[in-house]
């Protein structure tokens, strides 16, 4: 069940990684992309992107629980990633989504910065992805 882990970890750091840090900046340097364009790509692209990841946190979760020489950081790292992922989803995104209607909504208003707030998540999910299929990854 290591293995398991260890793949779905890295699977999971992927996609945050090639979404959260290489699309998302970057839609918004394409030619013709509004503010408004990103915004609407950009919340179909993370919906799809928490569902996948939510499905990933799952299955790292049963396996490191159901697999045998599971220890050391892995279930602290397992923990780690699940909770940021939830505080992401439970309180983050909310508040993102309600800024994205008003700006869709054609509002114009001060930057928010709730969206340094996911990033810095993202960083601390990043880490704590990395740790766990590195540690995983020696399991095995």
């Amino acid at each position: 069940m290591t293995a398991v882990v260890a793949g779905g970890a890295f699977v999971w750091l992927g996609m945050v990684l090639a979404i959260s840090f290489l699309e998302a900046p970057l839609k918004f340097r394409a030619p013709g992309v509004t503010v408004v364009i990103g915004l609407g790509i950009g919340r179909i692209v993370f919906r799809a992107l928490n569902t996948a990841e939510v499905v990933l946190a799952v299955l790292v979760v049963v396996a490191a629980a159901t697999g045998t020489g599971v220890s050391g950081p892995v279930p602290v790292a397992v923990a780690a990633a699940v909770v940021v992922l939830v505080v992401q989803l439970v309180a983050v995104r909310p508040a993102l989504n309600r800024r994205s209607d008003r700006v869709l909504a054609g509002e114009e208003g001060p930057r928010s910065r709730v969206h340094l707030v996911y990033v810095a998540l993202e960083v601390v999910k990043v880490v704590a992805l990395v740790v766990l299929g590195v540690a995983a990854v020696a399991a095995v």
